[in-house]
């Protein structure tokens, strides 16, 4: 059954994850408002992402080279490859999200939701210790 998992401004519609399929993979719909972004360039250490674009250009910057997702286009980025992605246009953006192997599930972004929903302003060692703890490794600042 579909879930929806809002972590800032960003919403995340679980499809099926790593519980349903096990193992086999994570997917979920993400859609990026105008500005929205990822905060923290990153690498996954035990799983690929495949992006689908669905509606609206989303920027990711992969390796460091910029890549624009926009319907029907594709980006794949291996596990260990620095990644992140901002949406630059003045609307909103809907990309298809594919991890294999499944071993991210909906955990990650519940608590990343909850920490980003608080009343008091995120702690950026808690948000670093749940990346962590679920396999999302922060990359260090240029």
């Amino acid at each position: 059954m579909p879930e929806d998992i809002r972590v800032g401004s960003l919403e995340l519609r679980f499809l099926c994850s790593k519980h349903d399929t096990g193992g086999g993979l994570d997917m979920f719909e993400m859609t990026c408002p105008p500005d929205g972004r990822m905060p923290v360039p990153h690498y996954h250490r035990d799983w690929d992402e495949t992006i689908y674009g669905l509606s609206g250009v989303v920027t990711f910057t992969v390796d460091g080279k910029i890549v624009e997702i926009g319907p029907g286009d594709t980006v794949f980025i291996r596990r260990g490859v620095v990644h992140g992605f901002d949406n630059r246009s003045t609307a909103a953006a809907r990309c298809l999200c594919v991890l294999t192997p499944g071993v991210l599930g909906p955990e990650f972004f519940r608590e990343m939701g909850a920490e980003l929903g608080a009343s008091t302003p995120p702690d950026p060692a808690k948000l670093r210790a749940i990346m962590e703890r679920h396999g999302l490794i922060p990359a260090a600042p240029a």
